[in-house]
């Protein structure tokens, strides 16, 4: 059901970060099995969204020019799945994005954003629909869009769309650094060679009780290395955060570009990111945490 509403509302597409990913098999439709640890930092894209005369989409920001405003976004993807689910079609629209966060990086910018989307629809128009509904919706957009929709430190396994919340995970500090190149992220699955129907590499196994980074020493994310082998300068970001005094763990997130170093402290995570900052100045780096403490 749709209600009318006129108040306009505001939504953080938050960074999502895959601490550890592992592939576990490939289904025999094609999609591969993953078992992974995702958690979201305090940064991300912003999404506006208002009432309109007709539906629009309005993209701004330092990364607004790596996208395009036609029928593949994944902002106007989620306004017309959700619409054609109703029993009556949405009211125009109009979405204003400011994209703050790289494209095509492995922080599930455009899935966060399609999430978003969702969740703002829903309150702007006061839509009643059920949880295994609006999931399945999720789902159809992205294996990463459920994951953003959950907006919590979970375990994802499936093929994205079995989550499993962890309570009162620990707040990590951490640097982002992304090195301006994209890669495609049906690429780096094919490079994986993963025949249909066939087991990969192990799972995660069980997760800690506390000390969780020893225990992410011990995981992996097995798309690192097929990353690497098409866009080499993700190694070279790796380096950069292994080589900061206090990292205590350096690795690639999702399926690239974005990698990710794990620190003690907010002082330790602003002087290694001020300190790569300066000695590439063309990279986007960003200290921030991820996680949440709830």
């Amino acid at each position: 059901m749709i209600k009318r509403s006129g108040e306009p509302v505001q939504y953080t597409a938050k960074a999502k970060i895959n601490l550890a990913l592992h592939v576990t098999g490939r289904r025999t439709d094609g999609f591969h099995l993953l078992d992974s640890l995702v958690v979201f930092a305090d940064i991300g894209d912003q999404l506006h969204i208002a009432p309109a005369d007709q539906t629009s989409l309005e993209i701004a920001g330092p990364f607004g020019d790596g996208l395009r405003v036609d029928d593949d976004n994944l902002v106007l993807q989620a306004y017309r799945h959700l619409s054609d689910a109703m029993a009556s079609p949405l009211p125009p629209t109009a979405f204003r994005l400011q994209k703050n966060l790289p494209v095509s990086s492995g922080i599930g910018g455009g899935s966060a954003d399609a999430a978003a989307a969702l969740n703002g629809l829903i309150e702007l128009w006061q839509i009643d629909i059920n949880a295994d509904r609006l999931s399945a919706i999720a789902l159809s957009l992205g294996a990463d869009v459920p994951v953003c929709l959950n907006d919590a430190s979970c375990r994802m396994r499936g093929i994205g769309e079995e989550l499993v919340n962890i309570d009162h995970f620990p707040v990590l500090d951490c640097v982002l650094v992304n090195c301006g190149i994209g890669v495609s992220t049906p690429a780096v699955f094919k490079q994986l060679s993963l025949p249909i129907g066939q087991a990969a590499f192990s799972t995660m196994g069980d997760l800690p009780g506390n000390d969780w980074i020893e225990w992410l020493g011990q995981t992996r994310n097995d798309l690192q290395k097929a990353a690497i082998a098409l866009t080499p300068d993700i190694g070279q970001t790796i380096v950069a955060l292994e080589q900061a005094p206090a990292c205590q763990l350096a690795r690639m997130s999702g399926s690239g570009t974005t990698c990710f170093g794990l620190f003690n402290s907010p002082r330790e995570a602003e002087d290694a990111a001020t300190a790569i900052a300066g000695e590439h100045p063309d990279w986007w780096v960003v200290a921030t945490q991820v996680g949440s403490s709830d």
